[in-house]
């Protein structure tokens, strides 16, 4: 098992990642009848987008000899309305490091292709930029 999730009412949730024991807490967001305490689930799956394009950067760039160490991911989700759903999300990357020409373009492409950025649908636009030193 993966993890569990546990209603607590008022549109929060706690889940626990069973291996780590780490719980983490979501709640329906302001313009959804929520209180916005915490990450929304939607939130969660962006911001999973922007962890997983710099987890796959960060196994490629260790590969290479390139300490990306500190690089950031700026993210910003688009709600579609008709019917509710993730329209766009926007990260815009931070990235340290002093790769090569050759290595960003290595980079990038394996963090562009994580397994979050494959596993959502096609409806959902990916903008993902590149930002170095």
């Amino acid at each position: 098992m993966t993890s569990t999730v546990l209603y607590q009412g008022e549109l929060r949730t706690e889940a626990v990642h069973q291996k780590s024991q780490v719980t983490l807490l979501s709640d329906a967001p302001t313009d959804n009848q929520g209180k916005g305490e915490s990450f929304s689930p939607t939130d969660l799956i962006a911001t999973a987008l922007a962890q997983c394009v710099l987890t796959i950067i960060g196994i490629k760039a260790r590969d290479l000899g390139i300490d990306i160490t500190n690089s950031k991911a700026e993210i910003l989700k688009i709600m579609a309305d008709k019917p509710r759903k993730i329209d766009t999300i926007h990260i815009n990357l931070k990235m340290l490091g002093n790769p090569s020409d050759k290595n960003k373009i290595i980079l990038e492409r394996a963090g562009l292709t994580c397994p979050v950025a494959l596993s959502l649908h096609e409806s959902v636009k990916q903008n993902i930029t590149f930002q170095w030193n």
